[in-house]
């Protein structure tokens, strides 16, 4: 079993235990995520470039967790809706390779849209 699918079983038995999984629709899921990202906004919301790239350990410390609440709701949210990350990473990355080719937007972050 890979990590992946190992932390997946772990996230649906935390929640089984506690008699959680009528409460994780996609719907809530998707909520409880878009929460979390912004609580990890909040650490880098009136920052610097600068220091965002500078964290104090106290502060990495506390976004790492932050970052750790998406993604769990991210891998609860797919594996509520039998989606396989990986793979959806995989194809999706596939689908901007073609709305950015690195030969026509290298250096240049304007929208696909954007370019001729």
């Amino acid at each position: 079993m890979d990590r992946l699918s190992a932390l997946t079983e772990q996230i649906r038995l935390f929640a089984r235990e506690r008699d959680w999984d009528r409460f994780h629709s996609p719907k809530n899921l998707s909520m409880a995520l878009i929460a979390e990202a912004a609580e990890l906004l909040e650490h880098f919301q009136w920052a610097t470039e600068e220091q965002s790239n500078a964290l104090e350990a106290r502060k990495l410390q506390q976004v790492k967790h932050e970052v750790a609440d998406v993604f769990i709701y991210l891998i609860r949210l797919a594996d509520r809706l039998n989606i396989d990350l990986v793979a959806a990473a995989g194809e999706k990355l596939e689908l901007n390779k073609q709305k950015y080719p690195a030969d026509k937007v290298r250096g240049d972050a304007r929208k696909y849209t954007e370019y001729d």
